[in-house]
């Protein structure tokens, strides 16, 4: 399916931190490299993720998140900074899955419910930003979080420990690496989240592709095939 149609069907705006690998992508252990992600749109189907490293259509992946535990499934289709998961599941998983979703759209529309790490680390609307290297390179990265002091980052390079480098307009150095990416401790320590914001979150220099209208997607699956709770 594409991802043009994909945005017209019933789905759960969603945005949950998880992880996710690639074939053929191995860390110089020759272990499989994993990577951060975001979901952003979250059907019983298929799920619409950002993501650092997109690679193509037809990659077999596994990914992990907190909220829905493991997704397994084939990309069907990109765009610049995602692309779209068909999810691998028995009827019976999908109707769990369709159960999740209708309680999370639920509990996002309850105003009293609140996110308390939002006080600590600032999670941004639009995860794609860019990495500047020592050698002027420029790499588009995912920015998982962020504080006043340092960010997460997921990239397709993972820099030594110590390295120099910016994140958007932060300059900083490589602290710390985990599984998904790795810590940057900025030099200056900021001073509201509007400048967090403003200064971390700079895209790479490239126009957002156009969502491409694929014809033949198959069976036209209802909003009752969806949610079949």
């Amino acid at each position: 399916m594409s991802v043009a149609r994909f945005l017209r069907q019933r789905a759960v705006r969603i945005q949950t931190a998880g992880s996710y690998t690639l074939p053929n992508w191995y860390d110089p252990q020759g272990r499989l490299r994993s990577f951060a992600c975001r979901t952003t749109r979250v059907s019983p189907f298929r799920a619409l993720l950002d993501v650092p490293v997109v690679g193509k259509v037809g990659d077999r992946l596994t990914s992990y998140f907190r909220e829905f535990g493991t997704f397994e499934g084939e990309i069907s289709d990109t765009v610049h900074g995602g692309f779209l998961l068909e999810l691998e599941m028995t009827r019976a998983e999908r109707a769990r899955l369709a159960e999740k979703l209708v309680w999370l759209e639920k509990k996002q529309k309850d105003p009293t419910v609140r996110d308390a790490r939002r006080e600590a680390r600032f999670v941004p609307d639009s995860p794609h930003s860019a990495l500047t290297l020592a050698d002027g390179r420029c790499i588009p990265c995912f920015v998982i979080d962020a504080s006043m002091s340092g960010a997460a980052v997921s990239a397709a390079v993972q820099p030594e420990i110590g390295t120099p480098l910016a994140v958007g307009g932060c300059v900083g150095r490589v602290v710390r690496h985990f599984p998904d990416g790795f810590a940057v401790r900025f030099v200056d320590h900021l001073g509201s989240t509007n400048e967090l914001e403003r200064r971390v979150i700079t895209p790479p220099i490239r126009p957002r592709q156009r969502l491409a209208a694929h014809a033949g997607d198959g069976r036209i699956e209802t909003p009752e095939d969806f949610f079949l709770v």
